[in-house]
């Protein structure tokens, strides 16, 4: 083919370049794949909005969890007592609550929670309204069967957890710890 042939080619392809070996004309389309700087921009200014947007809602919140709270008085009690069942002294749990934290002691091991304005309080089986853990602690000790034994011997005690929510946990005379109130 000619010179002629291929610029006629060119101009009534739509401006779409070809190339011609002789055996034939290949058609060459060039596309361009890709988002352009102003789309790119938009989208992370509506990113920084909405994050900045879905951030305000959890900064409102307390970062104290009455279901974090009382999973901690179900793991300390068990730590309390698997020591009662190996006859190790360390088989008292003491809760003490602070104006800023509450606090798990089980012998040596100690765990802190921020209250964050939240409150712990319990109620034995012969109390009839809860009272607040005191700073100086509530302690409960167990037996070399797992079971309560002080502050006293086969009752009850319910703890309560209040802060953005309530949380109710029950430690039975047995030694079981589970969700809501005791029965």
């Amino acid at each position: 083919m000619g010179l002629k042939t291929d610029i006629w080619m060119i101009v009534h392809s739509g401006g779409a370049s070809c190339s011609g070996n002789g055996s034939g004309l290949v058609k060459s389309n060039r596309v361009q794949a890709g988002f352009t700087l102003v789309e790119l921009v938009t989208v992370m200014i509506l990113l920084g909005v909405l994050a900045s947007l879905g951030l305000g809602g959890f900064a409102s919140r307390s970062a104290f969890s009455p279901v974090l709270a009382s999973q901690q008085i179900a793991s300390a009690t068990l730590l309390a007592q698997q020591a009662a069942l190996a006859g190790s002294p360390s088989n008292t749990l003491t809760i003490q609550q602070s104006s800023d934290a509450i606090t798990f002691t089980v012998g040596s091991t100690v765990t802190t929670l921020a209250r964050n304005g939240a409150s712990l309080s319990y109620r034995q089986q012969s109390q009839s309204g809860f009272s607040t853990v005191p700073s100086t602690g509530y302690s409960v000790t167990f037996g070399s069967m797992g079971r309560v034994v002080a502050p006293v011997t086969r009752e009850n005690i319910n703890f309560r957890i209040t802060g953005d929510s309530q949380f109710d946990l029950c430690l039975s005379s047995l030694g079981a710890v589970y969700s809501g109130t005791c029965q």
